[in-house]
């Protein structure tokens, strides 16, 4: 009985999710905010130009937001979710902050918190080298936070089997290509070496040279400040070489190499490696199935004035 009911639960969230994101259009601000996609192109742009880490940073907050609740933006929030131990070490909040205000300034209380993370996201990945897609938009904000025990139940950790990755995608509605395509956003960023402690350590998958080099600086316990690129071949750059170093057995994470591992993900995998276009276009796909997760749309939620609290 337990089983039937979290089917049907899952079922209405998929089916809520799916007629919100048919309420989203690409051209929402169009008419009612003209300057805005510009003005986040820019800001972004200025962000990525003083430091190319926060491309990745930017586009990891949109990733932790539509994960948990939907993509509303609750991530944003002072305190609450970003307390929660998943969410410690994000990053690029201050950047929000100011393309919010700038936006505000140009169309007041037009353009939600949560569209702003979905299109900084997009021009961040275009920033790196990576490719671009049209949003689709209409989003509006959550008034609240999600709970913690939604945080630890939708963000899958990194020592996270492809079993559970496959299983937590699919609660999403994100399907095996997805899942791939989507950790190749770990062609950019770097990871905090708790992160990856236990796969440098314990994991036998792992090229030896790559973890020796790595356990170099980074300690068996602790070694909170130190942090290693998920991508050492181009860590700044948006590519496939991810799923290359996939392949030779160089993935930061455990969840990383179980992508390659012997298992049903191995031929997108190599997919990916061989035709980056491959990877691009299931890349585009997925941002774009992932922005759609359960927004609030219409009358639901609001247009937050700052994105860091709710409106009073």
């Amino acid at each position: 009985m337990a089983s039937s009911t979290s089917c049907l639960s899952l079922l209405v969230l998929v089916v809520l999710a799916s007629a919100a994101s048919a309420q989203l259009s690409t051209t929402f601000y169009d008419t009612s905010c003209p300057r805005a996609l510009a003005t986040i192109k820019s800001l972004v742009n200025a962000a990525v130009a003083k430091e190319a880490r926060m491309g990745a940073s930017l586009l990891r907050l949109h990733f932790h937001d539509c994960f948990v609740q939907g993509c509303d933006a609750s991530i944003l929030l002072a305190g609450n979710e970003q307390n929660d131990p998943p969410n410690l070490t994000l990053r690029g909040f201050d950047v929000i902050a100011n393309i919010k205000a700038q936006v505000e300034a140009i169309c007041k209380n037009t353009v939600s918190c949560a569209d702003i993370l979905a299109v900084a996201a997009r021009d961040s990945v275009v920033a790196l080298g990576g490719p671009s897609w049209s949003v689709p938009l209409g989003r509006r904000d959550s008034p609240k936070a999600a709970s913690t025990s939604m945080v630890l139940q939708f963000l899958i950790p990194p020592t996270s089997s492809l079993a559970e990755l496959i299983k937590g995608y699919g609660e999403l509605g994100l399907n095996p290509t997805d899942l791939v395509a989507l950790s190749g956003g770990h062609t950019i960023g770097q990871a905090h070496c708790p992160s990856y402690q236990d796969h440098i350590y314990n994991d036998t998958n792992i090229n030896q040279a790559f973890a020796s080099s790595l356990r170099a600086s980074c300690p068996r316990t602790g070694g909170g400040s130190v942090m290693a690129p998920l991508d050492t071949a181009t860590p700044t750059a948006f590519d496939n070489a991810y799923f290359k170093n996939l392949l030779s057995q160089k993935g930061l994470l455990h969840s990383d190499q179980e992508l390659f591992n012997g298992g049903s993900t191995d031929n997108i995998v190599r997919n990916f490696a061989s035709n980056p276009s491959a990877f691009t276009s299931a890349f585009v796909t997925a941002m774009v199935k992932m922005g759609n997760i359960r927004p609030l749309t219409g009358s639901q939620g609001q247009i937050r004035t700052t994105c860091s609290a709710a409106n009073s």
